[in-house]
């Protein structure tokens, strides 16, 4: 059974930094695509970002430049680094170990205040 656990998230003010972390469980962390996903208020889930198994990452337009995927195979954890933070960043982060998991789970809630 796939499971995961995210963390990180808070409130800060435009332009500040999170770090958003994903413990994951009951899959072969280095061959499978997984990823970042987000839902702010009012909208439908979001791909942020993924990363595959040999290491290739994908990142919505809107967070290019700004979020940086990472996992940490060892420690079947995997990692997102969000600087300059916008209000338009404000959402529920979801980790996903398999992309199909999509925003499922508790989510962890990230508030960007402008």
């Amino acid at each position: 059974e796939v499971q995961q656990a995210e963390s990180g998230g808070g409130s800060v003010q435009a332009g500040g930094s999170l770090r958003l972390s994903c413990k994951m469980s009951g899959f072969a962390a280095d061959d499978s695509e997984s990823g970042w996903y987000r839902r702010a208020p009012g909208n439908e889930c979001e791909l942020v970002s993924t990363l595959s198994g040999d290491g290739s990452t994908y990142y919505t337009d809107s967070v290019k430049g700004r979020f940086t995927i990472s996992q940490d195979n060892a420690k079947n954890m995997m990692y997102l680094q969000m600087n300059n933070l916008k209000h338009t960043d404000t959402a529920v982060y979801y980790c996903a170990a398999a992309l199909w998991l999509g925003c499922s789970g508790q989510g962890t809630q990230v508030t960007v205040s402008s």
